[in-house]
């Protein structure tokens, strides 16, 4: 069975399967693939996008961090983006497959930076120009990275909603060093008035949520379905954490899968909730990055993987039966993390 590319427009793969002619042979369960990964240093061989290019996606998603920009000079930022652009594994993944993207604080410009990032706007275009975001793309009409593209498969319409967790954001408060309750760098912010995302880009998710889409894959830089760690997630600010929840009962927005990144661990978290289905969130981190510490996790399904990691989304196209495969790979190549979800569980 051949896939023969059919279609382009406005962010939207149409895909189509061709047989060669009559076959004796069972039909195939049709497969789509969706790769990620996270955290990757410009000035680091990156052997991970190999072993992503090696598991043939459909789509690979950058999840931010995809390199340490970290500066006020847009000239700086630039030079580190082509030095991305310039790796032999970085050519070998995106010169085969669908490449999408969203950013994190190092690639944004500044460690933990939020709204009050003042060259976001020059960011924001070297960002879009980089990942070849078309001229007419609605990413460029309005403030901020976010968007949303999709992907018709064999089985099913596949929503991918990309998140800009920078924009927007409030700045999150600091735990005090005395404060022996919470840990790490930051508590949880109880001001209603306090941002995520910011009012217009709830208002635009609010309207992807409500379109029809089987599968819907939330692409945030930040750890959503995890517990609170102290460190930068949507855990930081709890209200709109909720709001998310409430926005997908709201809408009966069905096959919600959250993607992750930011941590420089990989994991697999289940959210259960209280009226809707469960939200897993998968966090791949760091395709190049590794942190000392692993915090704990009371959502984990199975082990963190503290080793550079991949993560992919196989999605087994099987009608009510459809499952959703959840892994996280070595740079061995090796799934060392493995959960199976039935796309039927992720539904009202």
């Amino acid at each position: 069975m051949k896939i023969k590319l059919l279609l382009f427009l406005t962010g939207t793969i149409l895909l189509a399967c061709q047989n060669s002619g009559p076959s004796s042979e069972a039909p195939k369960t049709a497969v789509t693939r969706i790769a990620f990964g996270s955290c990757a240093h410009q000035d680091k061989e990156l052997p991970l996008l190999n072993v992503a290019a090696g598991l043939n996606p459909d789509v690979f998603l950058f999840l931010g961090d995809n390199i340490y920009g970290d500066t006020r000079d847009m000239d700086t930022l630039r030079a580190k983006y082509a030095k991305l652009a310039a790796k032999a594994e970085f050519q070998n993944l995106t010169g085969q497959t669908r490449v999408l993207a969203v950013w994190d604080d190092h690639d944004y410009g500044e460690n933990d930076a939020g709204r009050h990032y003042p060259f976001k706007a020059e960011s924001k275009e070297i960002f879009l120009d980089f990942w070849k975001v078309p001229a007419d793309s609605d990413r460029r009409q309005h403030e901020g990275i976010y968007g949303v593209e999709t992907l018709q498969t064999e089985g099913h319409l596949i929503q991918f909603i990309l998140l800009d967790t920078r924009t927007f954001r409030d700045d999150l408060i600091l735990r005090d060093s005395t404060d022996t309750v919470f840990k790490n760098d930051y508590v949880p912010n109880q001001n209603p008035d306090s941002t995520f995302l910011g009012e217009a880009q709830w208002e635009w998710l609010e309207k992807q949520l409500s379109t029809e889409a089987d599968i819907r894959i939330i692409a945030t830089s930040n750890q959503f379905s995890h517990a609170y760690n102290g460190w930068e997630s949507w855990t930081n600010v709890p209200h709109e954490r909720q709001r998310m929840i409430d926005l997908i009962r709201k809408t009966k927005a069905n096959g919600v899968l959250f993607l992750s990144g930011d941590v420089h661990w990989g994991e697999i978290s289940k959210l259960e909730v209280a009226g809707g289905y469960p939200l897993y969130d998968v966090t791949s981190s760091g395709i190049t990055q590794t942190w000392d510490v692993i915090e704990p996790n009371g959502n984990r399904i199975g082990e963190a993987v503290p080793q550079n990691n991949i993560g992919l989304v196989e999605i087994q196209a099987a009608g009510d039966s459809t499952l959703l495969i959840l892994s996280l790979y070595d740079a061995a190549g090796k799934a060392v993390v493995k959960h199976k979800v039935g796309l039927a569980e992720l539904s009202f």
